[in-house]
């Protein structure tokens, strides 16, 4: 080995440590849950984006082992070779008829359905506009349709006078395209579609919305777009398999034409084998759920209100959310980390959440409460935070 590449991860990992920027594996010993077994010790789960509680569904697991019984464990192949199933193509009409689109395509994840998008629908004559606290996986995809800065104007979060000011100096460009997440990871709060889409049809802008963390929790677990009923004015949606959905990828809905040619030119579709088909099958499973069982999204945000008072009421600082998201923010790292450790002793589990992923100084742990979590567990856990919090003197 190259002792010169050794010697720097090595220094860079030292800094990371110094710095209390450095985050170990968890390392999960049961399904998902909301009390699971981390390290060897039990714990309350505050830390999984598996908001219905699906992970661990029995329908999505009988699903995914008949569906292994009659179609293997692997696609074989890319989609673009050999690799499409039936029950592939069934999924993506499953997933059209729930969204209320023409059509929609299934990606390995979320972030390659936007790096594999955006890139796919620009070229060295249009523009993207994008709010400031986009998640990673838009920026890269931005990063990727190569164009050049000044045509990758990022508005002021959540300011649409700011969004304005930028389709204004775009003006002459040949496509414009106003890229938001539907809610914000970090802090939870929710874009403004209505006014986006008003500044898009004044500018002639085409709008995509990144819904990872809508899809299954807002809108009868359909999304952003739905909450806010402005879902046909919407050219392009992205949707996450893997949180809400309890299994695995990421789409984009829209229209023909654009699953269409994603097909045609969106790489990681081109180049990533397609997904396994009991994959698919759990995915199926999961919108029969959604579409047919509205208690799961009514247990979430009934446990997502009971949580959150909670906090209020002990005094932490939650930030601006407006969804199950729920940061506890305390600024310093090492003391966001410190939180986390303490917690852990005391039985919970709320990951600390440190620069990169939010800016130096915003440092918080990220909370989620899902459906799967029953009162006790979520008493238990305020009980410890409260503990936990008057010693490191954040309430």
């Amino acid at each position: 080995m190259n002792k010169t590449l050794q010697n720097w991860l090595s220094s860079q990992l030292s800094d990371l440590k110094t710095n209390n920027l450095y985050r170990p594996l968890v390392d999960l010993q049961t399904p998902q849950g909301g009390t699971i077994t981390v390290n060897g010790k039990e714990v309350i789960n505050l830390s999984s984006n598996n908001y219905l509680g699906f992970a661990n569904h029995p329908q999505l697991k009988r699903a995914a082992i008949d569906a292994v019984e009659k179609w293997g464990v692997g696609a074989g192949a890319v989609r673009t070779i050999i690799g499409t199933m039936s029950i592939h193509e069934e999924l993506e009409r499953r997933l059209a008829e729930f969204k209320h689109v023409e059509a929609a395509i299934v990606f390995q994840s979320g972030f390659t359905a936007n790096a594999g998008t955006i890139p796919t629908i620009l070229s060295k004559a249009d523009a993207i506009i994008s709010d400031e606290l986009n998640h990673a996986s838009i920026i890269d995809g931005c990063r990727l349709a190569g164009l050049p800065s000044e045509q990758r104007p990022v508005y002021k979060h959540k300011d649409l006078d700011s969004l304005e000011d930028c389709l204004k100096r775009m003006a002459d460009r040949e496509k414009r395209l106003i890229i938001t997440d539907g809610v914000f990871s970090m802090d939870g709060d929710i874009a403004p579609l209505p006014g986006i889409c008003e500044l898009a049809e004044k500018y002639d802008a085409a709008v995509m919305v990144d819904d990872a963390h809508g899809s299954g929790v807002l809108g009868g677990g359909r999304g952003t777009a739905y909450h806010f009923g402005v879902h046909q004015k919407l050219d392009i949606q992205l949707g996450t398999l893997s949180k809400a959905v309890g299994v695995q990828g990421g789409y984009i809905a829209g229209s023909a034409v654009l699953r269409d040619w994603l097909t045609q030119r969106a790489r990681p579709f081109l180049f990533s084998t397609a997904q396994p088909p009991c994959v698919a099958a759990a995915i199926i499973a999961a919108i029969d759920l959604m579409e047919t069982d509205a208690s799961y999204t009514t247990t979430l945000w009934e446990n997502t209100r009971y949580w959150q008072e909670n906090l209020t009421k002990l005094g932490f600082d939650l930030g601006v959310t407006e969804t199950p998201i729920t940061p506890i923010i305390t600024g310093d790292e090492g003391k966001a980390q410190q939180l986390q450790r303490e917690l852990f002793d005391e039985g919970v589990l709320a990951l600390s959440v440190v620069f990169p992923t939010v800016p130096r100084g915003k440092a918080r742990i990220r909370t989620m409460p899902n459906a799967s979590h029953t009162k006790p567990e979520l008493d238990f856990a305020l009980a410890a935070l409260e503990k936990v919090g008057k010693r490191l003197g954040l309430i």
